[in-house]
């Protein structure tokens, strides 16, 4: 995993349309990236946001992330690009809101949201590159451009940016698991979380039926026989980076609900107006 400086990232925007910022479905707000949308502003670019992995959510609640996006002001769409769910959608609205042509369209955004199979979904099968762009950022030796469309290209770099949302977010996408020195932290809280929202996830995914997150950890590595040499007691290690894989995979299920967050606006809202008033 390669990430993208802030300012390969500014070198993408200034030189194509459109932006697609992909989000995931199951979490919108904490992998958006304010900051990438105050670039795309700021360059006069047209921004798209594209909910991703709705396959992992109720149509319901994808749905109202939706709503809730565009009264902010964004085009939004939503799909299930590893199924090819929704790419003739990502198409219409691309054309929506292009102002002229050719116009070339960039993908950015956190890691681990599926930049590169909506790259994919959009080039299809018997897409053919059409010219290297030189001078492109660090992470790649070319950027190429790929027509998606009659006067529509797509550049096919994703900006892979670094993550912005919390600390669980900027753990579990800033590596990948295998590279995480304590994997046990970041899948306690994992688990912590999935708990919350969907009280069955671990039951689902694992067969087993425990609330403390130490414990189920202790609970995969022994059904799957991952125990330390030495001692043998649990490799809870292993156990840890597996549940963060499974989590973006989608094996761990759960989601934040669209209602939680508009609660939490509404409560910061009241606070500002209260305050506002001593």
């Amino acid at each position: 995993m390669i990430l993208a400086s802030w300012r390969s990232l500014a070198w993408i925007v200034r030189r194509v349309d459109v932006v697609l910022e992909v989000v995931d479905a199951r979490d919108p707000v904490s992998t958006r990236s304010r900051r990438l949308e105050r670039m795309v502003q700021s360059l006069g670019k047209r921004l798209l946001i594209v909910i991703n992995k709705a396959d992992l959510v109720p149509r319901g609640v994808a749905e109202k992330w939706k709503r809730i996006l565009e009264d902010q002001g964004y085009r939004t769409v939503y799909m299930a690009a590893r199924d090819h769910k929704g790419t003739r959608v990502l198409r219409r609205a691309i054309r929506d809101v292009v102002e002229t042509y050719p116009a070339i369209v960039a993908v950015a955004g956190f890691p681990k949201t599926g930049k590169s199979t909506i790259i994919n979904a959009l080039k299809g099968r018997h897409s053919a590159s059409t010219s290297p762009i030189p001078g492109s950022p660090g992470y790649t030796t070319h950027a190429q451009l790929y027509r998606i469309g009659e006067n529509l290209y797509m550049l096919d770099t994703p900006g892979v940016i670094p993550v912005e949302g919390g600390p669980l977010e900027a753990i579990i996408r800033g590596r990948p698991p295998e590279q995480l020195e304590d994997p046990v932290r970041p899948a306690v809280m994992l688990l912590e979380r999935a708990l919350r929202y969907n009280p069955l996830a671990v039951k689902e995914a694992y067969g087993i039926d425990e609330k403390d997150p130490y414990r189920i950890l202790e609970l995969i590595a022994l059904k799957r026989g991952w125990r330390y040499k030495s001692d043998g007691e649990p490799l809870i290690e292993e156990a840890a980076r597996t549940v963060i894989r499974d989590y973006h995979t989608g094996k761990l299920l759960f989601y934040v609900p669209p209602e939680e967050y508009m609660a939490r606006k509404s409560s910061y809202k009241l606070h500002a107006a209260q305050r506002g008033l001593k």
